[in-house]
């Protein structure tokens, strides 16, 4: 018998949420946003889905699939999937691993940040097959087993009911354990059915599809990921978002998406010969993207 998504309220604590994804690789969320979030970002994604162009790869992008990304710049309702204290709880269990290390005779333990990777609203057509199953850190080129330590806690909103026959995502519950030498298959999966609101939460390391969608309607979902903040984000959200929504934020929601610099320096900006926190450039007026950092000795 296939193992099965567990599915959870809302009102589960992180630490409850964190054992099944240790456990499972992967759960399900009821009623994650409340109606007001959703028809937020209803109305500001789905005109920017109805003239998205379809995929052109058939084999894993899909050609009866639409995928928009940037979203923090398209719609103010992704801050509230973003900041749910469930999912960043979540997030922060599961990645804010601390990593050791000697600084001389000095040990040092350092907990890693956290960034806001990839986003993508993605609608799935009639006709539409299944993805392969496949990894979401393969990005990063992951080795597995993790031994622990994992890249990439992602979420799937379903903004509108997921079912089998639409195409609800597929996920292989317990696959987040297997190496690297054992493949997937889709007699494996199982679909992630669930009402618009409700959410997929998974680890990066787990083997999951876009299902195939038979029915004769759509399905939309809204998809990002919080990723250890030492990694590349997939999607570039520096150049994705545009300077003035980004200083309209707040601060928490600027620095998850990289206008910070870690306690192991990542991210940092010389300035007057020290590291300087970037997000202390949004301070600026004065600081326009591209146009480099203005030097204090220099400043009138």
């Amino acid at each position: 018998m296939k193992a099965q998504l567990t599915t959870l309220p809302v009102t589960a604590t992180p630490e409850a949420v964190a054992e099944i994804l240790r456990r499972d690789g992967g759960v399900i969320i009821r009623d994650i946003v409340d109606s007001a979030t959703l028809e937020g970002l209803r109305a500001d994604l789905d005109p920017i889905l109805e003239v998205t162009p379809p995929g052109i790869d058939p084999d894993f992008a899909g050609t009866a699939t639409r995928r928009a990304g940037r979203l923090f710049a398209r719609s103010p309702h992704i801050q509230t999937l973003a900041l749910s204290p469930l999912y960043l709880g979540v997030s922060q269990l599961i990645l804010q691993k601390p990593a050791t290390y000697w600084l001389g005779e000095k040990r040092l333990d350092v907990v890693p940040d956290l960034r806001i990777g990839v986003t993508m609203a993605i609608r799935i057509y009639p006709g539409q097959g299944a993805q392969p199953l496949h990894r979401d850190d393969f990005v990063f080129l992951w080795e597995h087993p993790t031994y622990g330590r994992e890249a990439r806690v992602q979420i799937m909103l379903a903004v509108s009911d997921f079912t089998q026959a639409n195409g609800a995502t597929l996920v292989i519950p317990g696959s987040h354990r297997w190496d690297d030498q054992r493949a997937p298959r889709r007699e494996e999966a199982v679909s992630a059915e669930m009402k618009a609101g409700s959410a997929l939460i998974w680890v990066g390391s787990i083997y999951h599809a876009g299902g195939q969608n038979t029915c004769d309607a759509p399905r939309t979902g809204i998809t990002l990921s919080y990723d250890l903040a030492n990694l590349r984000q997939e999607e570039n959200q520096l150049l994705s978002v545009p300077l003035e929504t980004v200083r309209e934020m707040p601060e928490q929601m600027q620095r998850l998406l990289g206008w910070t610099m870690g306690d192991n320096f990542m991210g940092y900006v010389e300035r007057d010969g020290r590291a300087m926190d970037p997000r202390q450039l949004l301070d600026l007026p004065e600081y326009r993207m591209g146009e480099g950092i203005l030097d204090s000795r220099n400043t009138q």
